[in-house]
């Protein structure tokens, strides 16, 4: 569905639909992605498991793994204990795979699923690697919110390879309630009459922003439930617990009324594009990518934003990620030098079967001052361009994989 489109039949109206959409076991799911023979199998991401090392914890456990009672921030000798490693036991029936962390190649993953979000929600706020809210009051309707719901997850599915679990509802409290509430690979449209009776059964600890110690102290006072805490007089709850208690209070019933609002100013602009399985077609890549150029080109200026490093990404089979990028002199506004940088960058990847590219500018400035043009750049200052290939790459620093590409440039 292109950016801005509508479902047929979706009316204009001032109600808000907030859609939440959470990753599952996100960083299990990115190393499935990338070895698809993990798939249905137990799967724990952290660090500390090899023999020679003592200290760790787990990241992320798979709901495989988490049925031996494997945890996300676990001491990784417990998860040991629970689940023994396959490579230390192949026989071994109880037994799962164990994956270091890999950042670069997780936001890798997570920028693609954010491409897709911010094409059909605006605005956008991303929570945090593997979750985002989006307002798509503009893009769909109550009777049809189901099928818009799909839809996210599909593309998410069929353009990315991991899976989501997709809340929709009126306020952004709700919707992360109810994106919960059918993991993994969940979808709950909870409409505007349904949600004192969805959230009214739900665990006082359940709605968004109580914590375990507010959560007890709800308990001491007789609220377990979200509709307790909704019949609750605000006032006792304001003097126990200032004005969160009026928010607890608000959101118990429904009354969010936070807007769903980009956290800040971006750090990078970027569009990718996937090819309908691997091409060979060289051309294919470069005109594609002249395109997204454009594209990116066009948001930096509808935002004024300059940018003083110009980066693109290619994915080849089966998932493996690599980024080469170039950094200028100075910042630039310049879609014709941004076009030129990006396909020379693009340059080292002929002949290569591509699933996926991307264009991306990063170290942004933001300003209504005048910009450099390409004339101000005919020099070679810039770096070479070198890169990582699927996050292997462990120190963030400039050129710690080669010339001037950064790990943080494609996340």
């Amino acid at each position: 569905m292109p950016a801005g489109e509508r479902l047929p039949g979706a009316p204009a109206r001032e109600e808000r639909i907030v859609v939440h959409v959470d990753m599952d076991c996100f960083y299990a799911s990115c190393e499935r992605r990338r070895e698809p023979a993990l798939r249905g199998a137990p799967v724990v991401v952290g660090m500390g498991y090899e023999p020679e090392q003592t200290v760790g914890a787990v990241a992320t456990a798979s709901y495989e793994a988490r049925e031996y009672g494997v945890e996300s921030a676990q001491a990784i000798s417990a998860a040991l204990e629970r689940l023994p490693r396959k490579a230390d036991a192949p026989d071994a029936s109880a037994a799962g795979y164990y994956r270091p962390v890999d950042m670069a190649y997780y936001e890798s993953v997570s920028e693609s699923v954010s491409e897709i979000l911010h094409g059909l929600g605006d605005p956008v706020r991303e929570v945090s690697i593997d979750e985002a809210y989006l307002d798509v009051t503009d893009r769909t309707a109550w009777d049809v919110a189901a099928g818009f719901g799909r839809h996210i997850k599909q593309r998410i599915a069929r353009s990315v390879g991991v899976p989501a679990s997709v809340g929709i509802a009126p306020d952004m409290s709700t919707a992360k309630l109810a994106s919960d509430h059918e993991k993994p690979d969940g979808l709950v449209v909870v409409p505007p009459e349904s949600v004192q009776s969805f959230l009214a059964p739900l665990d006082v600890a359940d709605l968004h922003g109580v914590g375990p110690v507010h959560a007890r102290a709800l308990r001491e006072r007789g609220i377990e439930t979200v509709g307790g805490l909704a019949d609750a007089d605000p006032y006792v709850l304001e003097a126990a617990f200032g004005e969160r208690g009026r928010e607890f209070h608000r959101r118990a019933r429904g009354a969010d009324s936070r807007p769903v609002e980009p956290r800040g100013k971006p750090k990078s602009l970027s569009r990718e594009s996937s090819f309908d399985g691997a091409t060979e077609s060289f051309d294919r890549v470069r005109e594609q990518a002249a395109a997204l150029s454009g594209a990116v080109a066009d948001r930096a200026s509808r935002t004024n934003a300059s940018y003083r490093t110009i980066g693109v990404k290619v994915v080849t089979p089966p998932y493996d990620v690599q980024t080469r990028a170039e950094s200028l002199p100075g910042p630039v506004d310049d879609p014709a030098l941004l076009e030129a940088v990006s396909q020379s960058l693009l340059d080292e990847f002929e002949g290569a079967a591509v699933r996926k590219v991307g264009v991306r500018v990063s170290n942004l400035v933001f300003s209504e001052r005048e910009q450099a043009t390409l004339a101000g750049f005919s020099g070679d200052e810039t770096g070479d361009g070198g890169g990582h290939k699927g996050g292997a790459c462990g120190d963030a620093g400039r050129g710690a994989c080669g010339g001037q590409t950064t790990l943080d440039e494609f996340t």
